[in-house]
């Protein structure tokens, strides 16, 4: 699958939209904190080039968050030059470390 390309803000979005829209979060009256994407030095072995880390207020939606990350990171990469953490040093890993 081709992925689309995406700024920072654009991929902070989307994963905001599709967690908003998650019965168990409508249905808790939840609204969870989504960071911005940290750009990756290599694509992973899937070929994303982009994570997040340390959403906020979500606990108890670790699963629904890894969902919708992977969905969106399957869709998309960072467009180059799109991220204000260009330099900053990122690694796949728990979203929620």
């Amino acid at each position: 699958m081709i992925r689309k390309t995406a700024n920072a803000s654009r991929l902070q979005d989307e994963v905001r939209k599709r967690l908003d829209r998650l019965p168990a979060v409508v249905e808790e009256g939840v609204r969870i904190v989504v960071p911005r994407p940290d750009r990756l030095a290599e694509p992973d072995k899937a070929g994303c080039n982009w994570t997040m880390k340390h959403f906020g207020n979500a606990a108890g939606f670790d699963r629904d968050i890894a969902a919708v990350l992977q969905a969106v990171q399957r869709e998309y990469n960072l467009a180059d030059g799109a991220s204000d953490l260009a330099g900053a040093e990122a690694r796949p890993g728990n979203p929620f470390a």
